[in-house]
């Protein structure tokens, strides 16, 4: 039996998973290089993001949703932030931005989090009553922020090379830190408000 071609949104979900690894590799191995070493990670990380939002997009549009895109779109949403996350945080201490590292790991810790427990939320609720938990409008901010404050903590050493007060006082990392730990803790918060109800502890 033939197999069937790959839509236009699983491919993109699936060129998203792998992007993600080469993101990580340039951040890391490139660090040391100059202008190119921050441009390159963050050119391909702004295509990795662009594919997380063109394909959901499309799928809807053209209705193209299929039980593999259900389950490799947000495979390949956790992969991209989850990874990404922690590819900074490990960029940060190489570069021995110490006082961000320590911050920046409260942030992952709580992305992290979110993820996992929304994530649970979402196949409990599903299996239980078969309600599909729809991203809300904070989970949608939550999104948006994550990829803005990754690109501004990316360009911030870029930044710094000719502005020096960037240098010593990282504003856009900072504030984009605040930002990501802002939406990501009450979108977290948002589901659980809307969807805990569904669960019975009894059961």
């Amino acid at each position: 039996m033939k197999k069937a071609a790959l839509n236009l949104p699983n491919t993109l979900s699936l060129i998203r998973v792998c992007l993600v690894p080469v993101f990580v590799a340039t951040l890391i191995f490139m660090r040391d290089i100059a202008v190119w070493g921050v441009v390159v990670p963050t050119l391909v990380y702004i295509l990795t993001a662009f594919t997380d939002m063109l394909d959901g997009k499309i799928a809807r549009k053209y209705s193209l949703i299929t039980d593999f895109g259900k389950f490799i779109d947000p495979l390949a949403d956790k992969f991209m932030v989850l990874s990404s996350m922690i590819a900074i945080l490990v960029w940060l201490l190489l570069l021995g931005k110490a006082v961000l590292a320590m911050i920046f790991v409260w942030v992952v810790l709580i992305i992290l989090l979110r993820e996992l427990g929304v994530t649970s939320l979402r196949l409990v609720v599903a299996g239980k009553s078969g309600i599909v938990v729809a991203a809300s409008l904070l989970g949608k901010l939550k999104t948006v922020s994550q990829m803005v404050g990754t690109v501004l903590i990316l360009l911030e050493p870029l930044l710094a090379d000719y502005v020096p007060f960037f240098a010593e006082y990282p504003v856009f990392s900072y504030v984009s830190m605040a930002v990501m730990t802002f939406t990501t803790l009450f979108s977290g918060i948002d589901y659980l408000r809307a969807y805990l109800p569904y669960i019975d502890s009894n059961k």
